[in-house]
């Protein structure tokens, strides 16, 4: 099949491209192509007011007090019968059952300004787990987490690790989106972080990556500035945890890449990946 220039490449596909040349040459993996890259991939169109206007509010975290306790939760044990030996097909039922016991949740204030339930993707026996605060928009439209522009950012993190999506589990600690976008409130997300631990139980994974400020809280029970819990591991319901930004606050600070990168680097560590090739 002959190479299509970028030209010809329709718009979604093409600024996907875009979207995966500048993450990497953020990252500073400039060298990381095989074949020379096409400058004009370097050189997206304007991003359109509506999807720009949007980003602002994304996932601001709430000012953060150190070590300040968040109020307590119901604790959720591990289910015995989901083992490291446990197949994909039953983990795939024990996720389904999780989501039925949700229901058509009304037992926060969320449900009065949602669309759709955003439960969970990915693979029910991934290594890795990724897990933000809430839907946005795009999530709430289409009941998957991380599709919009965060998501696409999110996506070019993992295959920075040299994964692909559906080889790990993406959900988020509460699942509605909160008004606006706004940060989740202690009594949403308490009442509804549960239900992510008991996703955490069955897929149990090696890795677990928190996504910014307010998944890093509710995971491990504290508010601590996000700097001094970046940088290193963190024992977590049986699994590794390490905390990073959040794909929105990248979008918003790009310079901010390389940290995240470094944080990655981290979980790729724990999973025994190596860093892309070079040259």
């Amino acid at each position: 099949m002959p190479r299509q220039s970028p030209g010809q490449l329709d718009p979604a596909t093409r600024q996907a491209l875009v979207e995966r040349v500048r993450f990497y040459r953020d990252l500073g993996l400039t060298e990381f192509y095989r074949r020379p890259v096409d400058p004009a991939l370097l050189v997206s169109e304007p991003i359109r007011a509506e999807h720009e206007g949007a980003q602002p509010a994304l996932f601001q975290p709430a000012p953060l007090k150190e070590d300040q306790p968040i109020p307590p939760r119901t604790p959720i044990s591990t289910p015995p019968q989901i083992s490291a030996a446990t197949p994909s097909a039953d983990r795939a039922a024990a996720l389904q059952l999780i989501r039925e016991d949700i229901g058509d949740c009304t037992r926060c204030a969320l449900h009065k300004g949602r669309h759709t339930i955003v439960f969970g993707d990915g693979s029910p026996t991934a290594r890795l787990m990724f897990v933000g605060e809430g839907p946005g928009a795009d999530e709430d439209a289409q009941g998957i987490p991380f599709v919009g522009r965060a998501g696409q950012l999110l996506n070019n993190m993992i295959a920075a690790m040299g994964l692909k999506r559906e080889e790990v589990y993406i959900a988020n600690v509460v699942k509605c989106r909160p008004p606006g976008n706004r940060t989740p409130e202690p009594v949403e997300a308490n009442t509804c972080s549960p239900f992510l631990f008991r996703q955490i139980d069955v897929v149990r994974p090696q890795v677990l990556v928190a996504l910014g400020a307010t998944a890093a809280t509710y995971l491990l029970g504290q508010r601590q500035p996000l700097a001094g819990l970046r940088g290193r591991v963190h024992a977590f319901r049986g699994t590794q945890l390490v905390v990073t930004y959040h794909p929105a606050f990248l979008l918003r600070d790009p310079r901010q890449k390389k940290e995240a990168w470094a944080d990655l680097q981290i979980a790729m560590k724990e999973l025994g990946l190596k860093p892309p090739a070079k040259g």
